[in-house]
């Protein structure tokens, strides 16, 4: 199995709402209300829409999983895709500025958590799935949805999971109270670490600990009618949130000690690697190496801290119709009709080894053990919030996090000063 890095926000993996699975429903049907969208158009109208040529933006990774598909539309509409290599560190940026000026691409791809700014700024269409929204992951098509019209075509879906070495610990644990004890049994018979997360030196990791925030009641945002997010609806700030501050104050350093902020990602990949720990808290990005290594590595669904299941952000990458394409018809053909095939979709996986968002893909991709285990703790997640306003929340609930794990501060006061400075920066 082949799996890398996702190149999205800070935080490493941060590419995955609560608009959860439950109202997933309602805005899959909103993305169907069209399955003539969906239905090829004739190429002599593609080519005299607009332009012949067009342009998407891609990453190095990607890029090559995308030139069969490109040559197959041009020979049957005469229609050439150029494909641009872009570093993906800026090119949301450049997108936004480039877009309203008639420079930027047709298409681009990249992670939903980028569409919220896209809409605000007004560089994206509206793309009508149709009846082909039934044949990808409910979760997926949610996570391309914002304010009730879905904006893009989703390839692939990730999120992290519990990794455990089954030579050290041979069964899984349902709650983080089993994982710390099983860890300090390990530790007792030689192992260094009783479980590995990476940490960020400076804001912690809100990401990796989310699945125990969300099991314990303790969601970023509400949501609305419509089953997105509500910037209004800070649940972070909720009844809950004290009582999941004091958990992660107790599991740090002057706790249970299974929270370090001197792990750092690359420290926790290394110590996993080498035997030194039962558990690493990673996504299907570390599988690889620890495989190679000798690791007898098995993924666990994630265990729980509370009386909620552990949902963890999910992050899904697609395709995006620039709402300046000089021939949005041809743009939007290749989009509905040649970006969600199979071979397509098969493509982008074995070219990144991120689980499809198309379920046969997803199906056919899933007889590999890990791929399967992931894909299942997926579909407890929610997607990472793509509205503007998630921007304002990270920094202070990281930085928060960081010094409960380090022993400072009383959890409920730092909790509450942590949400009042976030509603403080949402209202601005």
């Amino acid at each position: 199995m082949k799996v890398h890095t996702t190149g999205t926000t800070a935080f490493g993996r941060r590419s995955f709402a609560l608009g959860a699975v439950s109202v997933t429903a309602a805005l899959v049907l909103s993305a169907c209300g069209s399955s003539d969208a969906a239905e090829s158009t004739d190429s002599t109208d593609l080519a005299s829409a607009g332009a012949t040529t067009l342009t998407m933006w891609v990453d190095a990774e990607r890029s090559p999983a995308l030139t069969d598909v490109t040559a197959k539309f041009k020979e049957d509409t005469g229609i050439e895709i150029k494909l641009v290599t872009k570093d993906f560190e800026q090119v949301s940026d450049d997108f936004i500025t480039q877009v309203p000026t008639g420079k930027g691409p047709d298409l681009i791809v990249g992670p939903h958590d980028w569409l919220g700014k896209f809409v605000q700024n007004g560089v994206v269409a509206p793309i009508e799935l149709g009846d082909k929204a039934a044949d990808f992951q409910e979760s997926a098509v949610t996570a391309m949805t914002y304010e009730g019209s879905t904006y893009g075509v989703p390839y692939s879906i990730e999120n992290i999971g519990l990794l455990r070495n089954a030579d050290l610990v041979p069964e899984a644990a349902a709650t983080m109270d089993e994982v710390i004890a099983n860890g300090k049994a390990a530790v007792e018979k030689g192992a260094e670490f009783p479980f590995l997360v990476g940490m960020d030196p400076k804001q912690g990791d809100p990401y990796h600990l989310y699945p125990f925030q969300t099991s314990m009641g303790v969601p970023v945002f509400g949501t609305d009618e419509t089953g997105g997010y509500d910037a209004s609806k800070l649940e972070l700030g909720n009844e809950n949130g004290a009582a999941f501050a004091a958990k992660v104050k107790e599991w740090g350093e002057s706790g249970a000690g299974i929270l370090n902020s001197n792990i750092s990602a690359d420290i926790a990949k290394e110590k996993f690697n080498a035997g030194a720990s039962p558990y690493f808290l990673t996504g299907p990005w570390n599988v690889p190496l620890a495989q190679e290594a000798g690791i007898n590595v098995v993924v666990d669904p994630l265990p729980t801290a509370g009386d909620n299941p552990a949902q963890p952000f999910i992050g899904v990458n697609g395709f995006f119709i620039s709402s300046k394409s000089q021939n949005s018809l041809a743009a939007t053909e290749f989009a509905l009709n040649y970006l969600t095939t199979e071979a397509v979709q098969d493509a982008m996986f074995e070219a990144g080894g991120r689980p499809p968002a198309l379920t046969a893909s997803f199906d056919k991709a899933a007889e590999d053990p890990v791929v399967e285990a992931f894909g299942k703790i997926g579909a407890e997640g929610v997607p990472m919030p793509a509205i503007p306003e998630m921007g304002a929340v990270w920094a202070d609930w990281g930085g928060t996090e960081l010094a409960l794990i380090k022993g400072q501060g009383d959890p409920a006061e730092s909790w509450a000063k942590m949400v009042s400075n976030v509603e403080a920066k949402i209202a601005k």
